[in-house]
């Protein structure tokens, strides 16, 4: 099974529901006695201007952004390989709209 890290950037299979899309990895801490599933955030192209998107730039995929209001759980085996990884400032970024969707302050 994949080894995915907070801040990297997968290609995973979401299935039927959606496709085989990047997705930023925001929650990968699994223990023995945890559900073997990772949280993340899609990666879109098409970018609507909203208060929840990051617009970024990321060496290896497409023009685009992360949105905030595209939150999955899914299970680790759906993690097809890594693509690229986010810098510091760049996490923050996408933490601050996870954190404004949510209402967590």
């Amino acid at each position: 099974m994949p080894s995915a890290k907070r801040g990297e950037v997968w290609q995973i299979d979401f299935g039927l529901a959606a496709k085989v899309r990047p997705a930023l990895v925001l929650a990968c801490d699994i223990a023995d006695e945890d559900r073997v599933l990772v949280a993340v955030v899609y990666h879109t192209t098409a970018l609507r201007g909203s208060r929840y998107e990051v617009p970024i730039r990321v060496s290896g995929l497409e023009d685009g952004g992360f949105d905030a209001q595209s939150l999955y759980t899914i299970p680790a085996v759906k993690l097809i390989r890594r693509r690229a990884a986010l810098n510091p400032a760049q996490m923050k970024a996408v933490e601050e709209k996870v954190k404004l969707w949510l209402g967590i302050t």
